[in-house]
This record gives C-alpha cells, structure tokens and sequence, in this order.
C-alpha cells in the first residue's frame, strides 16, 4: 500500500521510442496538464497532493489503443487526465498520441487504472 493518500501516474508509449529527452518532455507536458485539470475540477485533491510532496510514478504502455484504453478507464472513474499529443517539431510526426497523465487523485483509484502496468 502507498503511503501517499494522493498521486499522479504518467503513462508514455514505449512502442515510439523516444529519446530520453523526448519521454522527459512528454512526461511533463503530462504531468503539468493533468494537475491543471485536477486543479480546476477536483481542488481538494490536487491540494492533498501538493502538501505530500506531488507523489509521480512513469509506467509504459506499448501502443497508442492501451493509453486511450486507460483514458477512457480514469475517465470513468472521474479522474483528470491530460491525452499529450506531439507538436512533431523534432522525434515524431505531428498528432503523435506519446503520453496520458493521470490525477493527481486518490491513490487507490489511480492504481485502480494503471496498477498492473510496468515502470518506463
């Protein structure tokens, strides 16, 4: 069990191969849109999430339909997400679904989403 009551879960693509840099940045174009939606939608949470020190954890999926699968999942749960989609300045094409973000949220229904899925 976690010892953190709040976290946010960051989901890249390793099937796109990203340069570690790119993950990075796609990581935290992620972690960012998501907390502006927890921020907006569910302030308690967000705030839980702050005074604990912004709990993160990057995990992989190996296709585009897996993060729109897991979307769809957190969705439901009325959990924030952010879906990052590439500007294709530099790796990837333009539209290049690379990245989901998760919560911040409860952590229980964050793994209740990605709890089976391997680290990046």
């Amino acid at each position: 069990m976690s010892a953190f009551r709040f976290k946010q879960a960051l989901v890249l693509r390793a099937d796109l191969k990203m340069s570690p840099g790119k993950a990075a940045a796609q990581a935290s174009h992620a972690a960012v849109s998501s907390a502006e939606e927890a921020r907006k939608k569910n302030p308690l949470w967000w705030t839980g999430w702050i005074e604990e020190g912004q709990c993160k954890i990057v995990l992989k999926v190996n296709s585009e339909a897996e993060l729109l699968s897991l979307e769809k999942k957190a969705k439901d749960l009325g959990l924030p997400t952010a879906l990052i989609s590439d500007a294709g300045l530099t790796e990837l094409e333009p539209g290049t679904v690379t990245a989901l973000g998760i919560g911040p949220a409860p952590s229980n229904l964050v793994d209740r989403v990605t709890g089976n899925l391997p680290l990046y």
